[in-house]
């Protein structure tokens, strides 16, 4: 990591988040159900994680897949997720709470963000909701997390990197942008150099413990998960190898 780029991956499995960390990925997010886009992983699943990896593990922390707008009852699920996570001795955790209006809710996630202390705070994808992005990058940072994990509004960070470029600009350092969504070796070279921003994440392609679009996935329902681990630290290892060569 001699020009300071950082690779997080987004696993929902032990052996792939084995698999990502053999490939050179700098941090692992890690969640269940990614085809919901992640809800809060088990606290086995952490512990095991713990156990297998030395890298940083930031857990997701949703109680729920849908929107983002909690009631009292699940905010009290989300701040004993976090002290578990703590407990657990991970490294960071991920989360984002909206108003019924789609905006970032300061409050409720500052109150979480000071829970979390000293673990920093992620703010997810919920930022790709809100309706007036400059106004929650403010709200985010107000609240004290450290970076946002966003892919500009759109499906694919690839869709906007001149609002994703716009993001980094107006952050000033407050707090890290970082770019995910259809996140590739094709594509992250380019990324990064027209966005600026120094963290990237991706999830290999992963959806559903199975990876898109592989010769491994194709191979027929006798070939196991073990290729797909092998070829989801082989894509790691890729884009590792191209965050090495790119210019911070």
């Amino acid at each position: 990591m001699q020009n300071g780029l950082v690779l997080e991956v987004c696993v929902e499995s032990i052996d792939h988040a084995i698999a990502a960390a053999r490939g050179g990925a700098h941090r692992i997010e890690l969640c269940s159900n990614l085809a919901s886009e992640g809800i809060t992983p088990s606290a086995g699943l952490m512990a095991a994680a713990r156990r297998h990896l030395k890298i940083p593990i930031y857990p997701m922390i949703r109680p729920r897949a849908g929107d983002f707008f909690y009631s009292d009852h699940e905010i009290e699920v989300i701040e004993q997720d976090i002290r578990t996570a703590k407990e657990l001795g991970m490294d960071g955790v991920v989360l984002g709470v909206l108003d019924q209006q789609q905006h970032v809710d300061v409050r409720r996630t500052r109150h979480l963000v000071k829970l979390a202390d000293p673990l920093p705070v992620t703010f997810h994808r919920a930022f790709d909701l809100c309706p007036d992005r400059e106004r929650a990058l403010e709200a985010v940072i107000e609240t004290g997390a450290r970076r946002i994990l966003t892919s500009g509004g759109k499906s694919r960070a690839t869709d906007a990197l001149t609002r994703l470029r716009g993001l980094v600009e107006a952050a000033r350092e407050r707090i890290a942008i970082m770019p995910g969504g259809g996140v590739r070796a094709q594509n992250v070279q380019q990324i990064l150099e027209q966005t600026g921003a120094c963290e990237i994440h991706s999830s290999l392609g992963m959806v559903s413990g199975r990876i898109e679009e592989s010769s491994a996935s194709q191979s027929g329902p006798d070939s196991g998960q073990v290729a797909d681990f092998s070829e989801f630290e082989q894509r790691a290892r890729e884009i590792k190898g191209i965050l090495e060569n790119v210019s911070a």
